[in-house]
């Protein structure tokens, strides 16, 4: 269950905190990650685990306390052979460590005293075989394009992708090795750009239609038949229609084929959506992004040019 961090994007934080009742609280507050620490110590709500956004591997920093001990057991990791621990009884002291971290402060570590901790060393993972690594990799890279999946979503899709009934020939390890470097890559990639992206642009006019009662979805479902059937679930109370994306148009705009927007009025008029379609329109124009669309209601509009440069946020 994920669970919005509260405040703006201004003043969250860029991490996202799992806590051990299944909970995820993304770009919390410095103020709602303090309540959280304050919080843990009952039964299945005694850890926080804390990672950026964009998630690194092997870079995190966690927590553990149980009521009633009066200690909090504080790590954190900064690569695979930096691996640091304490315990500390003042949780003031911890919720200002951990915030410092997040925010990426200097100096957050200092006055802790720190304990090299052990770690397992890296599993040895055979190598793929050359063809199989390559139609991985290429499948990944696609995928890695479009943005919205994180690590253990294409992981999981790297293990799979080649499976034919019995025959799997990547293992977990060797899909989460693969997923990691080309993760890597990407984050050092994204590092280049400059300024506002188009998704980003994107993502500004969704916003703006799901606030003026336009239900507005990215990258939702596989296709348009699922999207149309599910869109309505979305929706709140006195939104009068609907625009989004399915994960094949983002693949068509990652592959620089422009992205197709599907939209629509609930009451299943052609009137309803034509207004909905031109408030789509003016949103994405607003943002400074160029569509074709001739108003004609049975047709998608499509957003192009488009530089679709995804940051990966997982």
């Amino acid at each position: 269950m994920t669970i919005d961090g509260g405040g703006t994007a201004a003043d969250g934080l860029a991490i996202k905190v799992k806590t051990e009742n299944w909970q995820e609280h993304a770009r919390i507050t410095a103020g709602g990650l303090r309540e959280l620490v304050d919080r843990i110590g009952g039964a299945d709500d005694r850890f926080l685990v804390v990672q950026r956004i964009p998630d690194v591997p092997d870079v995190f920093v966690q927590v553990w306390h149980e009521r009633g001990s009066g200690e909090y057991q504080l790590e954190h990791r900064e690569g695979r052979d930096r691996f640091f621990g304490t315990v500390l009884t003042d949780r003031e002291r911890v919720a200002e460590a951990m915030t410092g971290w997040a925010r990426r402060a200097d100096g957050w570590d200092s006055g802790i005293d720190w304990t090299p901790l052990d770690h397992e060393p890296p599993a040895d993972v055979p190598e793929l075989p050359d063809a199989v690594r390559e139609q991985v990799e290429e499948r990944v890279r696609e995928l890695l394009a479009c943005g919205y999946d994180d690590r253990a979503r294409l992981t999981e899709a790297a293990e799979d992708y080649l499976v034919d009934g019995d025959d799997r020939p990547v293992s977990p390890a060797q899909a989460r090795r693969l997923v990691d470097r080309l993760w890597t890559e990407r984050l050092a990639e994204q590092e280049t750009w400059e300024g506002t992206t188009d998704p980003e642009r994107l993502t500004r006019a969704f916003t703006a239609l799901q606030a003026a009662g336009i239900t507005a979805r990215e990258n939702f479902t596989c296709c348009r038949t699922c999207g149309i059937g599910e869109i309505g679930g979305e929706s709140a109370d006195g939104d009068r229609g609907f625009v989004f994306f399915h994960s094949q148009c983002t693949e068509g705009a990652a592959a620089g084929h422009g992205l197709m927007l599907l939209y629509g009025g609930f009451d299943g008029s052609a009137a309803t959506t034509t207004s909905v379609g031109r408030e789509v329109v003016a949103a994405l124009v607003a943002e400074g992004l160029s569509t074709q669309w001739d108003e004609d209601p049975s047709k998608a509009i499509t957003v192009t040019p488009l530089d679709w440069r995804k940051r990966l946020v997982g």
